[in-house]
């Protein structure tokens, strides 16, 4: 399958002022490229005043559903971001990429188990594809879910997570946190220290959870796992994704010079000379190399490949574990050749 293939729009869903939810029409032939698991994610290319565009969105909908479908909140200057919600419509076609993305969750209906998330924004699409799909495939088992917004209009989704506790009493609990609205049953403020110890203590201080997922700025997801550590719950059992990451960069001392590189996409090698100062990601594109890539900014993890051969060192990386960095992996959109002659692989990931 090419990276990208053209999708018609079903449906342009409008879910807040300022967020819309894009169904896309998955023809029979392609309902097996587009199988997804839940809390995965697509890449969208196109070209807007003639200048091509990649953004990477979160599917919104379950895999028991049938459906593909994203949610895009509109953000200042947000080149895509603004043209989904103010122009495009049903009838339009947009270039979408396969479902990639380790965020996610895969039911087992004969296991009871129980599940919190701690979300905000818009980092609620992915959440919503995985706790509706532990709901319908996962009958035994809860969810919690711990979303903060400014307000409840701002609120993407509110009134189908309202339903959805309505259809599920007893299995999903939902505890909303406005930072700019006091509403009733809703805690005031943002998702802090306070918040989080109030949810595990104090409402659910019965429960053991499985699971833990965040998804949202990376200050909150800081902040909320560093208190789940201090709970003593172990890396395994919390799993985020980043919607917005610090402007922190790690200094690469002595990238003065140049590395040979070879490159493999595609079962395609390709070898050049590049300069150290730029990234993997940069000279791959400046060569003319199909190399996957969405934000370029290190929050998505579209651009991951393998060195093999070499070093490379990244000036940032909020996604890749440890263990995962010492097996080589790399993000190439923030990643400098550190070594005379370095083999990247973008196959083996």
């Amino acid at each position: 399958m090419p990276n990208f293939l053209k999708l018609l729009i079903k449906e342009v869903k409008r879910e807040t002022a300022a967020a819309v939810s894009i169904l896309f029409n998955v023809p029979a032939e392609l309902k097996e490229d587009y199988k997804f698991i839940a809390g995965q994610y697509v890449n969208i290319r196109l070209t807007l005043d003639g200048k091509e565009i990649r953004r990477a969105y979160s599917i919104c909908s379950s895999p028991e559903s049938g459906e593909l479908r994203i949610a895009v909140k509109a953000v200042k200057d947000g080149a895509f971001s603004q043209f989904a919600n103010t122009k495009l419509k049903a009838g339009d076609v947009l270039e979408v990429g396969k479902p990639e993305g380790k965020f996610t969750f895969e039911p087992d209906a004969h296991k009871q188990k129980n599940y919190v998330a701690f979300v905000s924004g818009s980092g609620i699409t992915p959440v919503l594809s995985i706790l509706k799909s532990v709901l319908k495939s996962e009958p035994m088992s809860s969810f919690v879910l711990v979303y903060g917004n400014k307000s409840p209009e701002e609120t993407i989704f509110h009134q189908e997570l309202h339903d959805l506790h309505l259809q599920y009493v007893n299995r999903l609990f939902v505890h909303y946190v406005y930072s700019q609205a006091k509403a009733d049953e809703a805690l005031f403020g943002r998702i802090d220290k306070s918040v989080v110890n109030y949810v595990l203590n104090n409402k659910h201080a019965a429960v053991e959870f499985e699971k833990f997922y965040l998804c949202g700025p990376e200050q909150m997801i800081d902040t909320v796992s560093g208190i789940l550590k201090e709970k003593n719950v172990k890396d395994s059992a919390i799993k985020f994704e980043l919607f917005t990451a610090s402007v922190h960069e790690n200094e690469i001392k002595d990238l003065a010079g140049h590395s040979k590189i070879t490159i493999m996409v595609d079962d395609e090698e390709t070898t050049f000379e590049m300069s150290q100062k730029q990234t993997i990601l940069e000279a791959a594109l400046k060569q003319g190399i199909d190399a996957p890539y969405s934000c370029q900014g290190g929050i998505c993890s579209s651009c991951l490949c393998r060195v093999t051969e070499g070093s490379a060192e990244m000036k940032k990386n909020s996604i890749l574990t440890d263990k995962e960095i010492a097996d080589g992996l790399i993000l190439s959109c923030q990643a400098h050749p550190t070594s005379d002659t370095i083999y990247v692989d973008f196959d083996d990931v």
